[in-house]
């Protein structure tokens, strides 16, 4: 019986473990920008794409080629996050605006 106990409770530290190391595996990043726009960064370990969720809609950007830091476009959406930390989003034939972590 206290083998059984065990084997509960080793499986359910398990479990704990796994469930924070996935939610680990991912970066949520709400920015606003220059020009009032606001909205949330998704990036997950095992995914390339940036998920944002901006004006009410959920956007799907794919990453480009970029020497400069991260460039991830699509939809009429483009965001680029520079090594320096510079974050740049444009959108909806807005000009580019400059975003900061909030």
């Amino acid at each position: 019986m206290n083998y059984r106990r065990i084997g509960i409770l080793c499986g359910a530290m398990l479990c704990g473990t796994v469930g924070s190391s996935a939610a680990s595996a991912q970066t949520f990043r709400d920015y606003r920008c220059a020009d009032g726009t606001q909205f949330i960064a998704a990036f997950y370990q095992y995914d390339s794409r940036a998920h944002l969720q901006l004006d009410g809609k959920a956007v799907t950007l794919k990453k480009r080629l970029s020497l400069r830091g991260e460039r991830y476009s699509g939809s009429g959406v483009s965001l680029v996050v520079t090594r320096a930390g510079l974050t740049t989003l444009k959108h909806a034939k807005r000009p580019a605006t400059t975003c900061n972590p909030a």
